[in-house]
């Protein structure tokens, strides 16, 4: 065995005694550190291109990092019985990508990442209207809360920030884009839905981008190539994280994504961070962090009863 190979079953061993929920703390520390780092690309970028164009080469790179694993899988596994859903799916992706590309180009770079947190507070409006759930009054009021802790937050010299709107309803439709996944992961491959996702989106994204396209230097597409790299891994970090770990223990870590753009904001750009911003931002993390635990907790009162009742 070369040294190399001793020192990766000796970092396994050390790892393997990590307890699971530190486990994907740290896990979900690394994807927020590289989600802030295809942020950080993304707002540098932006000085020089359009924040469509770089939606668009995002999606474009999005496809070239899917088609692998379509070749090896073969042709045929992308067929599909609800390409219609697989089509909505990526219009309301590629419109979420772009208003939150469009949010970090205009806004400080915290600003922006902490109005994509009130994704869970979207959710919940929407599993009323697309999924039938039944919302209690205390998840309702956690909701209004978190509401209001955007209005605190989007307010700037007495008037609301168009650049805040547009990362509200990028937010909008990241949250919309989970309910198209819920259904269609009942029947779909993820590679397949990578696949349309990027195909359609990339197609759609392209249209925009015309209007404003400037030919991007072997630079500005290495960069861009490394922060969709940055990109992939904070989504397996995060896939990582859960699937080793309780929710509740892990999406607290999520929010030092505002840590870590606050201090890249501040290193790259001098962005200082505003009063109205600390303190919306604080509001709309609490009250997240609240429907995340009070839906884990009447998930784990539903399996109760049926555990009980199998028990010999």
């Amino acid at each position: 065995m070369n040294f190399a190979a001793s020192q990766r079953l000796r970092w396994l061993g050390i790892w393997e005694t990590i307890p699971a929920n530190a486990q994907g703390a740290l896990w979900m520390l690394l994807g927020g550190f590289c989600f802030s780092i295809m942020s950080l690309v993304i707002k540098y970028l932006g000085q020089e291109l359009d924040s469509f164009q770089l939606g668009f080469i995002r999606a474009v790179f999005g496809v070239i990092v899917v088609l692998p694993f379509v070749f090896k899988r073969g042709i045929g596994s992308l067929r599909t019985k609800v390409f219609k859903l697989h089509f909505f799916r990526a219009v309301v992706g590629i419109s979420g990508m772009l208003s939150i590309f469009y949010a970090v180009t205009h806004l400080p770079l915290a600003d922006a990442v902490a109005l994509t947190f009130t994704r869970p507070l979207f959710l919940i409006l929407l599993a009323v209207l697309f999924l039938g759930e039944i919302i209690r009054w205390r998840r309702w009021l956690a909701t209004g809360v978190g509401f209001l802790g955007v209005l605190v937050m989007v307010q700037a010299d007495g008037e609301f920030s168009h650049a805040s709107f547009v990362a509200l309803f990028g937010a909008f439709m990241v949250a919309l884009v989970s309910v198209f996944l819920k259904k269609l992961s009942r029947t779909e491959d993820p590679i397949t839905m990578m696949f349309y996702f990027g195909v359609i989106g990339a197609s759609i994204a392209f249209i925009p981008a015309l209007f404003v396209w400037q030919t991007p230097t072997w630079q500005q597409l290495a960069i861009l190539g490394g922060g969709a790299l940055f990109g992939s891994g904070a989504n397996y970090c995060a896939i990582r994280a859960f699937s080793v770990a309780e929710a509740t223990a892990v999406a607290p870590f999520d929010y030092m994504r505002l840590v870590f753009s606050g201090l890249f904001g501040f290193l790259v750009f001098s962005e200082i961070p505003t009063l109205w911003m600390l303190t919306g931002a604080s509001i709309i993390v609490a009250s997240s962090l609240y429907i995340v635990r009070r839906e884990a907790g009447l998930k784990k009162a539903q399996k109760q009863p049926i555990e009980q009742s199998v028990e010999p």
